[in-house]
């Protein structure tokens, strides 16, 4: 009996050891595995970037040397943002957006984008995110339907107007939040705008890339019209 169990307990202690050295096999051969689909998909996005052409070179070849009447719209559901001149579709840019992207913005924490007719308010040439174009959201039609459902008081609506019309930034202190716009991406620019698919990861603000918002921010001024669909 006493043999067996000597016997069993080095049998144990070679399985264990044969077992954890799979496992470390195993955990190299997986993490080697990701670095090089990560890498492989990143090469891919270059790739893709390369063949995109300048804002400039987009503008020679609609006619355009300058922009008088520049406006953005941007698709949600589509994940882009795109520059007009007046009527005339100049450039179109990859997007991404807030976390929640099932349903327009209608609370402060909710994540979501907001949709409708804004206007760029105020401008941050050395933002968090590189740069920032912030839009007047919540805008009286925001406001009218949170005041509709209760969400504010009469009060608060008169409130939000005020600052709407004369102070062209809402504040962000009401249930509805604020401070969104549009802004690059930062530090991790170069891994993000590099991806061939779209991760949604702002707080409700439109990110595209820091040579994207450096391009837009050219031609954008305060009062810059942005729909967002």
């Amino acid at each position: 009996m006493t043999s067996n169990k000597k016997i069993s307990k080095v049998e144990l202690s070679r399985f264990f050891s044969f077992a954890n050295k799979n496992s470390l096999k195993t955990a190299v051969y997986f993490t080697g595995g990701i670095i090089i689909f990560l890498a492989g998909t990143i090469m891919y996005g270059i790739i893709l970037n390369l063949r995109e052409s300048t804002l400039s070179e987009a503008m020679a070849e609609k006619g355009f040397k300058s922009l008088e009447n520049p406006n953005l719209v941007v698709i949600r559901k589509a994940f882009m943002l795109q520059l007009y001149e007046d009527s005339v579709l100049i450039k179109t840019y990859r997007a991404s957006f807030g976390k929640n992207l099932s349903t327009a913005k209608i609370k402060a924490d909710d994540n979501a984008t907001p949709v409708g007719e804004y206007a760029i308010c105020e401008i941050d040439s050395n933002h968090r995110y590189h740069r920032f174009l912030r839009i007047n959201y919540p805008n009286i039609n925001d406001a009218s339907e949170a005041l509709r459902r209760g969400w504010i008081t009469q009060k608060q609506f008169d409130k939000i107007k005020f600052e709407f019309y004369y102070e062209v930034c809402p504040k962000p202190d009401s249930v509805l939040g604020g401070n969104l716009g549009i802004h690059g991406i930062g530090k991790f620019n170069y891994i993000f705008k590099n991806l061939p698919f779209v991760y949604n990861w702002t707080n409700g603000s439109i990110a595209v890339s820091n040579e994207a918002i450096d391009e837009i921010l050219s031609v954008v001024s305060k009062g810059t019209k942005v729909v967002i669909k």
